[in-house]
């Protein structure tokens, strides 16, 4: 009797940690599957700002010395910004140049950058999201303040920013 119970206590004690370790499970498997997913290619990602257009305003000449790492999409302030892809909110928090701003880890492991916000959606870190969702609303936070309100838009992975322009569809 005494070993049955011990038996149904582990099999409890085992069956408790996978109930407990299988959300960590499935986000593991889905960071896998985003990595493993090819990254964007010509004109297959929609417009940040359904139905703006815009012009490739990259490598543009930036104060201090840098050149401009994305595109800018001129909007009327507070403007919803919707995702451009699925994938995993890395960052959603303030930094000099971008002033409000929110990151997602995409396909192939690219990181889509969202700059110049007015405010956010509710996004948290590590949430999941599909390709539309809204991630912010337009401003002109960070180095931008005092400019016309824009989204400005970028695209990173390993090798260094990658230009948007030829990724993006025009609406």
């Amino acid at each position: 009797m005494r070993r049955l119970l011990r038996l149904l206590l582990v099999l409890a004690l085992f069956a408790g940690a996978a109930y407990l370790l299988w959300p960590s499970v499935q986000r593991a498997q889905r960071y896998a599957a985003l990595m493993a997913s090819p990254a964007p290619t010509t004109r297959s990602l929609p417009n940040p700002l359904p139905g703006q257009r815009f012009v490739d305003t990259w490598g543009g000449a930036r104060s201090e010395g840098r050149k401009h790492e994305g595109v800018d999409i001129f909007a009327a302030r507070g403007t919803p910004v919707h995702a451009t892809t699925r994938g995993v909110v890395l960052n959603v928090g303030e930094n000099r140049l971008g002033g409000r701003t929110v990151m997602v880890l995409g396909p192939g492991g690219q990181r889509h950058y969202y700059a110049h916000l007015d405010r956010y959606a509710d996004l948290q870190e590590g949430q999941w999201i599909e390709a539309g969702r809204v991630v912010g609303y337009v401003g002109d936070s960070g180095n931008a303040k005092g400019t016309p309100t824009h989204l400005h838009y970028g695209i990173y992975q390993l090798g260094g920013a990658v230009n948007p322009y030829p990724l993006l569809r025009q609406d």
